[in-house]
């Protein structure tokens, strides 16, 4: 017992060691990330805040920094800052932040990243969780600074406020121009250019304008009239490759080819994020005449839009005994539904079911309810769309950039292009500064622009050649089908159902999938 005492007496009474190892990995990452984002409008004349100043300015002050290095400049030209969408570079920086890529970012102010409150502050907290800081120089903002995220808060609420407020005096100003009729959308239609904000007959373009309806009252379809002008190589507006028949339609019912404009079709609501709405009376439309060189004269005109009248009342009554027919499979064995009547009830059952019901365990579904689903299902996306089917026409969009962003010959089209727009902003302001004749002026932009409509086509070219699947296409075919189409709907309409739908798989007795003709898959219950 007494050794026993002594030894734990030995073991208490041991030194602790310790020992000091020495750091021998140095910090392979000393200096912060930093990257510059700059932003210019498209109408700016101050060179100071031109799009090739601010980059070269972000450049230099972050050399000057001892403690910094370039991770990158971005910049984004001629594009507004309500929204995120359309802003290539900033989304591509977000991305290389995430890719730990960037430890910092600096920009001129809040109204140059983002004049979208939420936009900002989501932006915002997303980098403050992978620890990216951004500086804000004309608030003097830090959000490295916890006490930051409110003023950031504030500033771009002012930021928000100045941007709807721009807008709205633009819209006002716009109406005003409607009402006296002096009002031309810069966006010309097919067929035309602008100059000196006057629709001009683009030769070239105004002669498929004559051809589509010459064919077309000859008797010809719009899709064959399309198709034909792919047969052709005749691009469309912009330089796109493909026709489709809502194309040709729409140039048949467009005004504009007869020398006269109807304004204010469709409007923006005042509150963001801006969506556009077709003018069913919540707002005056003012029908102009003669502002313009016709194409096409007024008889031609409205023969053209009377055949057209009278094919969709054909389309329509051509699938009127049956319009379900070959367009309802059953998605338990996928045979085809056939049509019967029961006591005086129209019902659509499973071919194998109707057989043999130990063949399929499907049940039958009323037309009553079916038509109701469908049109039910088109006054949703009347009304949604844009957030239903422009959110994929972006990411298809995207997919394709992320596909072609490493093909060398993409890159310098794009670098061609970057170029002659840098030129273009330059002349503008030398223009505005009254050191360019305006003569000389027009001579070269007609150059410059002509240079960049070939190599904007020359890239849609080699797109066009990479694309794998028809997605995209269908997808934008069926916003188009649904722009044009009827505002809502109380009754069965037949040739927007084939139109739309490929496929209408019966689930149960309680709903139907729609699949739409991009393949989207949309369930409306019964």
């Amino acid at each position: 017992m007494n050794s026993l005492n002594i030894q734990g007496s030995s073991a208490l009474s041991r030194q602790r060691e310790i020992v000091r190892i020495e750091a021998t990995a140095t910090d392979v990452h000393t200096k912060l990330r930093v990257a510059g984002y700059a932003r210019v409008s498209s109408d700016s004349e101050d060179q100071l805040n031109s799009f090739s100043a601010q980059v070269n300015y972000y450049q230099r002050l972050i050399e000057k920094n001892d403690k910094w290095e370039i991770a990158e400049i971005y910049a984004d030209e001629a594009v507004s800052g309500v929204s995120l969408d359309k802003r290539d570079d900033f989304a591509r920086m977000i991305s290389d932040c995430k890719k730990g890529k960037i430890d910092r970012i600096i920009t001129k102010s809040t109204s140059r990243f983002a004049r979208n409150t939420l936009d900002t502050i989501r932006v915002i907290r997303e980098l403050k969780d992978i620890g990216v800081t951004v500086y804000f120089e004309k608030e003097n903002l830090d959000t490295a600074n916890l006490t930051s995220e409110n003023l950031l808060t504030l500033y771009s609420l002012f930021a928000q406020e100045e941007s709807m407020s721009i807008s709205k005096n633009c819209k006002k100003g716009a109406r005003m121009r409607m009402a006296k009729g002096t009002y031309v959308s810069s966006n010309p239609p097919y067929g035309y250019r602008l100059t000196d904000n006057q629709l001009e007959v683009n030769e070239p373009e105004a002669e498929v304008v004559r051809r589509i309806f010459a064919e077309y009252l000859g008797g010809r379809s719009s899709t064959s009239i399309a198709q034909g002008l792919m047969d052709d190589e005749i691009p469309f507006k912009n330089g796109i490759e493909k026709w489709r028949n809502q194309a040709i339609t729409t140039i048949i019912k467009n005004e504009r080819y007869i020398g006269d404009m109807l304004l204010q079709k469709f409007y923006n609501e005042d509150a963001l994020p801006y969506r556009q709405f077709k003018n069913n009376g919540e707002l005056p439309k003012y029908y102009v005449k003669n502002t313009h060189e016709p194409i096409v004269d007024r008889l031609q005109y409205e023969l053209a839009n009377i055949l057209l009248k009278e094919r969709a009342v054909h389309i329509n009554s051509e699938y009127s005994q049956y319009p379900l027919s070959r367009k309802i499979r059953c998605s338990e064995c996928g045979t085809a539904y056939r049509r019967k009547v029961n006591n005086k009830t129209t019902y659509w059952v499973c071919r194998q079911h109707d057989r043999n019901k130990d063949n399929c365990g499907s049940q039958r579904i009323t037309e009553e309810a079916v038509h109701g689903a469908f049109i039910r299902l088109y006054n949703k996306l009347k009304q949604h769309y844009a957030s239903i089917l422009l959110p994929i026409i972006s990411s298809l969009e995207k997919l394709q950039e992320l596909n072609t962003r490493n093909n060398p010959e993409i890159s310098t089209l794009n670098k061609q292009i970057a170029e002659l727009s840098e030129q273009n902003h330059v002349m503008n302001g030398l223009l505005s500064k009254g050191i360019l004749d305006s003569a000389l002026f027009i001579s070269q932009t007609d150059e410059i622009n002509r240079k960049i409509r070939s190599l904007k086509l020359a890239k849609s070219r080699i797109l066009t050649e990479q694309e794998s699947d028809s997605m995209f296409d269908k997808t934008e075919e069926l916003v188009e089908i649904i722009e044009n189409g009827p505002e809502r709907i109380s009754k069965m309409d037949t040739a927007l159902l084939h139109e739309l739908v490929d496929t209408i798989l019966a689930c149960d007795t309680q709903s139907v999938d729609f699949k739409l003709i991009n393949g989207l898959v949309l369930t409306e219950r019964l």
